[in-house]
C-alpha cells in the first residue's frame, strides 16, 4: 500500500499540471490550418503572459513592423502577445493580445476548451464582436 502513494502522488501532480494555461502551444492558421508559431504562457505576479518563442511562417531574424511603441521593430522571437490575463474562475480575461501581422491590440479572454485545446478571443468591445483561435498544447 505505501508503494502506491507516490504513483498516486504523481498522477494527481499530472491531472493537475494539464489543468492550467501555462506551457507552450502551437497556433494554427484559421484558412490553411498549417501551425504558424509556437507561443509560450506564463504566470508573473498572479497575471498571465504570452511570448511567441517561435514563428513557422516568418524568418528567424523578422521584426514587429506594423506594431506600436515599445514593440515597433521588435523581434518576433521573445514578443510579448498577451498581456495582463487574471484568472477569474475557468477563464482568463482582463487582458490584452496583440496580432503581430498587423500590429493592432485587442482585448483578450482565454479559457481551456480541454487539456491540450486553448480556446483564445480577441475582440473590440464587447466579446461578441472578435474573432477565435483554438491553440493545441506543444506535447
Amino acid at each position: 500500500m505505501k508503494h502506491l502513494f507516490p504513483l498516486f502522488l504523481a498522477l494527481v501532480c499530472s491531472v493537475t499540471f494539464a489543468q492550467t494555461i501555462e506551457g507552450q502551444w502551437e497556433t494554427i492558421d484559421d484558412t490553411t490550418n498549417e501551425k504558424k508559431a509556437l507561443i509560450e504562457i506564463y504566470e508573473t505576479n498572479d497575471k498571465y503572459y504570452a511570448k511567441i518563442v517561435k514563428s513557422y511562417i516568418s524568418d528567424k531574424d523578422a521584426v514587429c513592423l506594423e506594431c506600436k511603441g515599445d514593440k515597433k521593430n521588435a523581434p518576433i522571437p521573445g514578443l510579448v502577445i498577451i498581456e495582463g490575463l487574471e484568472e477569474d474562475g475557468d477563464e482568463y480575461n482582463g487582458g490584452t493580445i496583440l496580432d503581430p501581422e498587423n500590429g493592432k491590440t485587442y482585448k483578450c479572454y482565454v479559457e481551456l476548451a480541454s487539456d491540450d485545446k486553448l480556446k483564445v478571443r480577441g475582440y473590440l468591445g464587447f466579446a461578441l464582436i472578435g474573432r477565435t483561435q483554438y491553440w493545441v498544447r506543444k506535447k
